[in-house]
């Protein structure tokens, strides 16, 4: 599932042309945190989904890949 949530991640990024740092500071997370997801090293807890998905305005369903958009 990583794999998916890291995709939409990075690509949610590109759309809005947000980097790392842009993002971790608009979610309330640390850089390296977001650097950790896109890797697939970890996968964001249920508040950090919901913080991404307010912020890009998806549903957390789009986001584990459970829609496809």
């Amino acid at each position: 599932m990583e794999i998916i949530i890291a995709e939409r991640i990075r690509e949610l990024m590109h759309e809005q042309g947000l980097n790392q740092v842009q993002l971790a500071s608009r979610v309330g997370v640390k850089q390296n945190t977001i650097s950790a997801w896109l890797l697939g090293k970890k996968e964001p807890c249920i508040a950090s989904l919901w913080l991404l998905a307010d912020y890009f305005e998806v549903d957390i369903d789009y986001l584990v890949g459970r829609k496809k958009d």
